[in-house]
């Protein structure tokens, strides 16, 4: 409940909340004009995100297809660059298929973008047939096949309901997809489309992702078509056991709440199943496997030559299972298992062309390795060293068979290794910095889309290691380049990696008061090798401070180890590693005043925002937590259970890594932002740590902004970044 607090300031999408005003510190500097121009142009373009390519897809004859915005705009048109003659056609636009009509999209098909963190409208996705001839594009809730040469668009009749995660078949012939729960089938060519499932009530669905594969797995997707397009496997999920949340928007009182099944940490997850059915109807084969010892359907493939294949995981996540089905007895067999005391990261698994074996992602030997299995999944051999600091699998050439890994070659940087099945690795990438790639599985064409270190994005299609054209991007060019310097500092015997923005009138002798731009946790570095990743945060220095960010333990890219320091306490060692880096670059650079310091971040950045301002108040004097989760009992099942284990489990490692808990520590400003109907971080969290705060007689300031965590809205973009600057300005 909200309890009494009295709204004094506006602005736009929000409102600001604030009790009791901390002192005024003692000598107020005098602040630099910050840059009107870069921040309106920062949020008009959604961080120069909009009108870059998108959804990149190499054709089976070298040619690449991309989703493209324009500058300023949301709306996505689908283009393809002919490798021959580097020239770009517009292949379809979302007006064109509309005709005029509006887009709408349902309440599942906005949570799914949500889980994808994807923004734009329009042609968001699209799928190539096998042969390269045809596209299934969805846009809005109506389903289009086109002719990729004539570019002849053809909308399919798929009926009452939004066509949920349509996917066509391998050969092009047929179109799966989702309507209420339940999985259908459509002819390309024509016909009234056929129900394969009727589910037995509002609680289950079939072919449907639950909500923490979505989010925690990276699995979207919630059915899988055979090779020969006869046969289709799907999850049958039972979302009784799981906890119904339901999320209304106070901006919108109108507007009913909308249910979501959410296990939090220590709750029930939905039972999920698997079962095979063909597509001319019939009953389905179920699936059958020690579902007691793993219930998490983690992965799902069936590519051709190759069995049905399934990895599962058990509730704790400490043991997986790669299964291979038997889809006409519905039978597993199990070809390898992992095993971790801590926890397990998902790995990748890649059939080769053939069948006759796959490759395989491992922390076996302490870091991230890339092994090739036999069909039967014994070792073949290890194919890298796992001292090599590999990220990811992020493609695989079926022809030359090659595969391709993103690297931390020398930290913070992201190169991309070739890796053939047979022969030495190779470094790919040409210049220092970021990079990502896209590989055809026929073979030939790439494109790297690269973010070198000193500046700049590039998107280079390459055929047979030279490049051959560059895919045309429309993004604005940021009006500032940021002067980022990367460094290494020393904390308790470790090294961590950092990177320090300064004003870029910086003034020698001058000291600065710092700003810790924080994310600190699983999944994501926040020191990279690009200066493209401190565009804010240059802004920000040039307003008068110094920004720095360090990559702590539990941050990925250095090892098994590194990564498991922060098992069953998520805010201890992510705190410590914060302050000494800090105070190593304090002693380091005089120029940082460590007597005016503040710290902010987003989700578990702003997590540790406020957990780092309650239990080190001596070192960060203001803070900004952005949709934290204040209470790791309120965050769901799989991503909270795999490092804390479940609150029942580890109450002690809850209670410490709590920030509802340290409410009655609270002695700095604190600033919290949340959007009321955020679906993943829950508005709750805030509103627990709001209420421990108030009963603690502790002063702080809320700003409640209306809608999710993704901010589209340029204004409300605005006024955000503006608002933070305004409130590190009056503590700092």
């Amino acid at each position: 409940m909200f309890r009494a607090c009295l709204f004094t300031a506006t602005v736009v999408g929000g409102l600001a909340c604030t009790m009791t005003k901390h002192p005024t510190p003692p000598a107020a500097p005098t602040w630099p004009p910050d840059d009107p121009s870069f921040i309106e142009q920062y949020a008009s373009t959604f961080g120069f995100r909009l009108g870059a390519p998108q959804e990149i897809t190499i054709a089976p004859d070298g040619d690449v297809l991309f989703t493209r915005t324009p500058p300023r705009s949301f709306v996505s048109d689908l283009y393809e660059l002919d490798i021959a003659t580097g020239e770009v056609r517009t292949l379809l636009t979302a007006s064109q298929l509309l005709g005029g009509d509006d887009e709408h999209l349902s309440p599942e098909e906005h949570a799914r973008r949500e889980r994808l963190r994807k923004a734009t409208r329009g042609i968001g996705g699209y799928q190539l047939s096998e042969d390269g001839a045809r596209l299934l594009v969805p846009v809005s809730d109506r389903l289009f096949v086109v002719d990729r040469a004539t570019a002849a668009a053809r909308e399919l009749a798929t009926g009452d309901g939004f066509p949920f995660t349509p996917t066509l078949s391998r050969d092009g012939a047929r179109v799966a997809y989702v309507v209420d729960g339940d999985l259908w089938v459509i002819d390309v060519d024509g016909g009234a489309p056929r129900a394969l499932t009727h589910r037995e009530g509002t609680a289950v669905d079939n072919g449907v992702a639950e909500f923490v594969a979505q989010e925690e797995m990276d699995r979207t997707r919630g059915f899988w078509w055979s090779p020969d397009g006869t046969q289709l496997a799907y999850q049958h999920t039972d979302n009784t056991p799981v906890d119904v949340l339901w999320v209304g928007d106070p901006a919108h009182p109108d507007v009913e709440p909308t249910p979501f099944r959410y296990p939090r940490a220590g709750t029930a997850d939905a039972i999920v199943t698997l079962a095979v059915v063909p597509v001319a109807g019939g009953k389905p084969t179920w699936i059958a496997w020690d579902q007691a010892r793993y219930p998490y359907l983690c992965d799902v493939d069936w590519s051709p030559g190759a069995p049905l294949t399934l990895v599962v995981m058990n509730e704790t996540q400490t043991e997986l299972a790669v299964l291979a089905a038997d889809v006409k007895a519905g039978t597993t067999s199990v070809l390898l298992t992992e095993t971790d005391p801590a926890w397990l990261n998902l790995g990748a698994l890649t059939w080769r062309a053939d069948g006759s074996g796959f490759l395989w992602m491992t922390e076996r030997n302490g870091g991230w390795q890339l092994e090739l299995r036999r069909r039967d999944g014994s070792l073949e051999r290890a194919l890298t060293d796992p001292q090599l600091p590999a990220l990811s699998l992020e493609g695989y050439d079926e022809v030359a068979e090659v595969a391709y890994l993103a690297v931390a070659d020398t930290q913070p940087e992201s190169r991309i290794w070739a890796v053939p099945l047979v022969g030495a690795a190779r470094e790919v990438s040409a210049t220092p910095g970021i990079d990502d790639i896209v590989v055809s599985r026929r073979g030939g064409t790439q494109v790297v889309v690269s973010l070198p270190q000193t500046g700049g994005k590039r998107y280079s299609v390459r055929r047979d290691g030279k490049e051959v054209a560059t895919l045309p991007s429309v993004a604005e060019e940021p009006s500032l380049q940021p002067a980022a310097e990367w460094t290494t500092v020393e904390v308790d015997g470790h090294t961590q990696h950092a990177v320090i923005i300064r004003p870029r009138a910086f003034v020698a002798g001058r000291r600065y008061p710092v700003l810790v731009h924080v994310y600190g946790g699983p999944h994501a570095r926040q020191v990279l090798a690009t200066p493209r990743a401190y565009l804010l945060d240059q802004w920000y220095a040039d307003a008068g401070f110094i920004v720095v960010s360090t990559d702590g333990r539990g941050t990925p890219g250095r090892g098994r180890d590194w990564e498991r320091a922060i098992h069953k306490d998520l805010a201890t060692v992510p705190v410590a590693d914060q302050v000494g880096a800090l105070q190593a670059l304090g002693a380091r650079y005089p120029e940082l005043d460590l007597d005016r310091v503040g710290i902010f971040g987003w989700s578990f950045g702003g997590y540790l925002s406020a957990m780092a301002a309650m239990v080190r108040p001596d070192v960060f004097k203001a803070a900004i937590a952005g949709a934290p989760v204040t209470d790791w009992a309120l965050y769901d099942t799989f991503y909270t259970e795999r490092y804390m284990q479940t609150p029942q489990a580890n109450p002690q490692g809850y209670q410490v890594a709590s920030v509802v808990a340290q409410a009655s520590r609270l002695e700095r400003p604190l600033l919290i932002i949340h959007g009321t109907t955020d679906d993943n971080v829950y508005f709750a969290n805030t509103m627990a740590l709001v209420d421990a705060l108030f009963r603690a007689g502790k002063p702080f300031e809320l700003l409640p902004m209306s809608g999710t965590h993704m901010t589209t809205d340029p204004a409300l973009a605005l006024a955000l970044q503006r608002r933070q600057l305004t409130f590190f300005r009056a503590h700092l």
